[in-house]
């Protein structure tokens, strides 16, 4: 761990010794961490630089871990170009060596426009001021106005008074030692002492074009270090249908895997369904009894809401069936055939009704239910009470009292130390055996974690639960911990947190007579609606579609303004549905992000119906970005906004937050609509700016596919 500044010289100090063997790794810009006095200030920004193999070297404990192209190696052959800082060595390690546009381009491969800037203004406040100002917080940010530039950089005013000077002096005194000329215009200095930063139009150029080169993955590289992922979502109750409290963790944890595969990381999605309990003696008993010709004549339950109700009732009202159905559940889990063969039934016949709805959401998931690790739980609690003071019997039952656990995300670091991972005391146990010597929930995720440790091999666990459910998992992860079956160093486990959805009172979504919105009563409503309004359309002479394209586009659109209104809430949220504002044609909503894509489509057609325009040949076009007379502000804005995916997905990546990408496609579609509006797109007097004006239209599609398929919605070119 070295400063900064220093990384250059060290490097160069390994290439110098002539050990062709080894390769020099580096990890930019690691994000500052308050070290409470324990370390120098100069230290806080540093980079990690390893020694040996590249091949061996896994970057944990770097907040970049994971990420897409986050790691940089340079070799012998890059010595020349080496330098003295995060930006110059990245660009050494690209081959650009910071000389040019597109160079720096190449340079930023891992570093965001903000790290770069911010390595460069460290740079020049050490060789303006001293060594000892190079930690200083180089407080660059994406500009809060458009009319101030594109970025921005406020370093000059808290340091003007340890300096003894006005700030604008100190502004001044910056700018002179500032190199950021590859990437921006002359730095100038506004107000007080306010830097800013306007983006070279060939530096957003070829950002663009290396887009433009890359359709399948839009120049966003996959994680240098791919790694075997279980996420474990969804997780309906076997006998129950899909309601409104299961679409969450569905499509959140839908995209989450979405998001983990297009970083190139082996993802298995894992559906943990309520398929093994002591429910399923009432729900069998009452299936024999009501349907006794079963196995000749299945039974067609349509319903299963009414059939587990009804089962319900009578095992609170009937303490004979009470007694009769817990006898049955010891004869379940004993292996009774007819037992087993009645449970298969209701597993394959909620199956069914599971696979529809998952249809609908073009939702992807192995089922692995509970029944699974049931023949597993005796070796997993077995090798628990192996662990020296770990279980204890407390009144009959096998316990493990934690005491006290980490809440947050485990991995990449000692949880205890990890910032942001705060302790925190729990008084009760988790049950691995009851005092009846039964098994429960905690028995039965403490077997599945050790299973996909042990057997699946997984380096990072996702689970997507509600909420509330986060202490019983953090429980679990510490329990495992303890056991050393978790290895923080090696492994990385998590756990999302989703609020409710509520109705207008703020209790709980319900139908009108106070029962539970079934999942494909809320998508029938939402396609329904939006049928409604695209016949409104036709009628007013705005939308030509056929019957049959109506129809689909009524459920794409539907189906996916539910996928939408929920993905953009902070996961930990409670959110108020309500039909009329997800199915806004204007605002954040699907509805009119989707009316947008199609309208950016539609100018795609018409330039090559209309105007002869070859898309291909012109995408072909490198430089066709560029044009005599600058781009215009609302074109810069737009392209400097596509070239932020990579950061966005890198922020997700971090902390499992899909509501970002659901901000950032806003963003870009406002600035695109923004662009088209103030832009004469189709400009056949001009073909220049005809050709680059079509690119970037290009280009906004081809962005808003990318982040509809993350989000796991449909996009459409004609609505």
């Amino acid at each position: 761990l070295v400063p900064s500044l220093k990384l250059g010289k060290v490097a160069d100090q390994f290439f110098s010794a002539g050990r062709p063997e080894l390769e020099v790794s580096y990890c930019p810009s690691l994000r500052p961490q308050p070290m409470k006095g324990r370390i120098s200030q100069a230290v806080m920004f540093a980079g990690l630089l390893r020694v040996g193999p590249a091949a061996a070297w896994v970057a944990r404990g770097s907040p970049k871990a994971g990420r897409f192209g986050s790691r940089k190696t340079l070799t012998a052959a890059s010595k020349a170009a080496a330098a003295e800082s995060p930006a110059a060595a990245a660009a050494a390690a690209a081959g650009a060596g910071g000389a040019s546009p597109g160079a720096a381009a190449a340079a930023l491969e891992g570093l965001t426009i903000a790290e770069w800037t911010a390595s460069k203004v460290r740079e020049a406040l050490a060789t303006a001021f001293g060594d000892e100002y190079a930690g200083s917080d180089a407080m660059v940010t994406a500009a809060t106005k458009t009319n101030f530039g594109d970025y921005q950089c406020n370093a000059a005013l808290p340091l003007a008074k340890p300096l003894g000077s006005k700030p604008r002096d100190v502004a001044t005194k910056l700018v002179e030692n500032l190199d950021v000329g590859d990437l921006f215009l002359e730095p100038k200095i506004e107000g007080p002492g306010f830097i800013n930063l306007v983006l070279r139009d060939d530096f957003v150029s070829a950002q663009l074009a290396a887009m433009q080169a890359d359709p399948g993955r839009l120049a966003v590289p996959e994680a240098n270090t791919k790694e075997r992922v279980v996420v474990d979502f969804s997780s309906p109750n076997i006998a129950k249908e899909m309601h409104v409290g299961h679409l969450r963790s569905t499509i959140i944890g839908d995209t989450i895997c979405r998001i983990l595969e297009y970083a190139g990381h082996e993802v298995v999605r894992l559906n943990h369904v309520g398929d093994w309990g002591t429910q399923f003696g009432m729900l069998i008993l009452h299936l024999r009894t009501e349907f006794p010709d079963f196995v000749n004549s299945p039974p067609n339950i349509t319903d299963l809401t009414t059939f587990y109700k009804g089962a319900k009732a009578r095992f609170d009202s009937d303490e004979a069936f009470k007694k009769e159905a817990q006898l049955t559940v010891v004869k379940l889990q004993s292996g009774d055939a007819e037992c087993r063969k009645v449970w298969q039934l209701l597993c394959d016949i909620s199956k069914q009704a599971f696979d529809g709805v998952y249809a609908r959401l073009d939702v992807k998931a192995e089922e692995r239910g509970e029944s699974f690790y049931n023949s597993r739980i005796p070796a997993a609690v077995e090798a628990l009470q192996q662990v020296p003071g770990l279980v204890i019997e407390d009144k009959g039952a096998e316990c493990v009292f934690l005491g006290d656990v980490p809440f947050g995300c485990c991995g990449e670091g000692a949880a205890s130390e990890k910032e942001g991972v705060k302790r925190q005391a729990v008084n009760y146990p988790l049950f691995l055996r009851k005092g009846d010597g039964g098994f429960g929930y905690d028995s039965t995720d403490m077997t599945a974690i050790k299973h996909r440790l042990e057997e699946m091999k997984a380096e990072w666990v996702v689970y997507v639960t509600d909420k509330r459910q986060a202490e019983h998992f953090y429980m679990c992860f510490e329990c495992a911990r303890r056991a050393g079956w978790l290895d923080d160093s090696k492994q990385r486990f998590e756990h999302v947190g989703f609020g409710m959805v509520c109705g207008e009172d703020g209790k709980p979504y319900k139908t009108r007579s106070g029962e539970t919105v079934r999942l494909v009563d809320l998508l029938d409503e939402s396609s329904k609606r939006m049928r409604q309004s695209l016949d409104e359309r036709v009628a007013e002479g705005k939308c030509q579609l056929s019957a049959s394209a109506l129809e689909l586009a009524s459920k794409t659109i539907g189906y996916g303004a539910v996928k939408y209104f929920d993905l953009k809430q902070h996961p930990s949220t409670d959110y108020v549905f309500d039909y009329d504002r997800m199915l806004d044609t204007k605002g954040d909503t699907a509805v009119y992000l989707l009316f947008a894509y199609a309208r950016f489509a539609s100018i795609l057609r018409k330039a090559e119906a209309e105007h002869g325009v070859d898309l291909k040949q012109l995408a072909a076009e490198a430089g066709a970005f560029l044009r005599e007379g600058g781009m215009e502000k609302e074109e810069v804005a737009l392209a400097l906004e596509l070239a932020q995916l990579q950061d966005v997905l890198n922020l997700v990546l971090s902390d499992l937050m899909p509501h970002r990408i659901c901000g950032y496609l806003y963003d870009v579609c406002v600035k695109a609509t923004t662009f088209v509006t103030a832009c004469f797109v189709l400009d056949k007097a001009r073909p220049d700016v005809m050709k680059s004006r079509l690119l970037l239209c290009a280009a906004t599609c081809a962005m808003m596919e990318q982040c509809f398929q993350l989000l796991g919605i449909k996009p459409l070119d004609r609505i």
